[in-house]
């Protein structure tokens, strides 16, 4: 029993949107939705890119990896807000908090970074299309990928450390819907000013760092374009690269405003807005401005559905 009890106690409370019960049942059917949409969209992508040899190219590799990721990302919080939302619990097992906080905070450190390779793939491709196949061999695509991964989980393991190692003296409401840094680190019952020091040089190293080199990428790429001077072939080129230029603007600007500043001034409601736009409408649809933007995968998709595509590949 005593043991029953002090796995309650260390249990977090996730108050997420019950100081208004009125949107938890019209939040539970939109985030459920979403979910669908992000496992439909994100897998489809995965599917096709390794299955239609058609996509086999560097920037649909990096492609797939940025919907693995989306599809981790999505995962590791929608469950639990979907399970929060629809009963009267709102408990997450410390455990489980600690979990989701490092695996969130994994993923978000991997993107920033894939964003920023998948940047550097436009301006191979674009900038320097004669060395292209050099430069983006298969074998450096697969360790740029790999390095990415691993740079992102070693980035959260020290985060998340900064965060789990501040005292919070019994404290375990968090006022957020899933366990992210700047709620946790409101629970701290010490002067958090040395962690939100080091945490804000790690956000702004991996946020503004990758967003730097992706907004000087797309100054050669701009100029490169507008040497050209076929219309058909400008266009061709600036669509190759506007759909990863609008996942930037998504990703990016929304994690900036919450990473690189203080925890203490951090306002719960823009908060769990902007957590919202990051964590869930970014990755549900990163695949369908993928999709709807391309060509390729479109028609890809078609001939995925098709009975000859899967009785080429038995």
């Amino acid at each position: 029993m005593w043991i029953n009890n002090q796995s309650f106690l260390d249990d977090f409370i996730l108050l997420g949107f019950s100081d208004r019960p009125w949107l938890e049942t019209p939040l539970f059917i939109i985030f459920l939705v979403a979910y669908i949409f992000s496992l439909f969209g994100n897998i489809s992508i995965i599917l096709v890119s390794h299955l239609d040899p058609q996509l086999d190219s560097p920037m649909y590799f990096f492609v797939s990896n940025l919907s693995l990721l989306d599809l981790c990302y999505t995962t590791s919080t929608i469950p639990q807000m979907l399970v929060n939302l629809w009963g009267p619990e709102k408990t997450i097992s410390y455990g489980g908090c600690i979990a989701q906080l490092y695996i969130f905070l994994a993923l978000g450190s991997t993107e920033c970074i894939l964003l920023a390779i998948m940047a550097f793939n436009c301006y191979a491709a674009i900038c320097k299309p004669l060395h292209y196949p050099i430069i983006m061999n298969q074998r450096r695509c697969t360790h740029m990928a790999a390095g990415t991964w691993i740079s992102g989980f070693a980035n959260s393991l020290v985060q998340s450390t900064l965060t789990v190692v501040a005292p919070r003296c019994g404290q375990r409401v968090v006022d957020h819907f899933f366990c992210e840094v700047p709620a946790l680190l409101k629970l701290a019952c010490t002067d958090t000013s040395v962690n939100e020091a080091e945490l804000n040089v790690l956000g702004a190293l991996l946020l503004l760092v990758p967003l730097t080199l992706i907004l000087g990428t797309y100054v050669f790429i701009a100029q490169a374009v507008m040497k050209i001077r076929s219309a058909e072939s400008r266009w061709k080129a600036f669509n190759t690269c506007a759909s990863h230029l609008l996942v930037v603007s998504m990703f990016y600007f929304t994690a900036i405003s919450m990473y690189v500043q203080p925890p203490s001034s951090y306002s719960r409601d823009r908060g769990k807005i902007m957590a919202l736009f990051y964590g869930i409408v970014t990755p549900t649809l990163n695949p369908f401005i993928y999709t709807l933007r391309n060509k390729d995968v479109k028609a890809a998709l078609r001939r995925a559905l098709t009975k000859e595509f899967w009785v080429k590949k038995r």
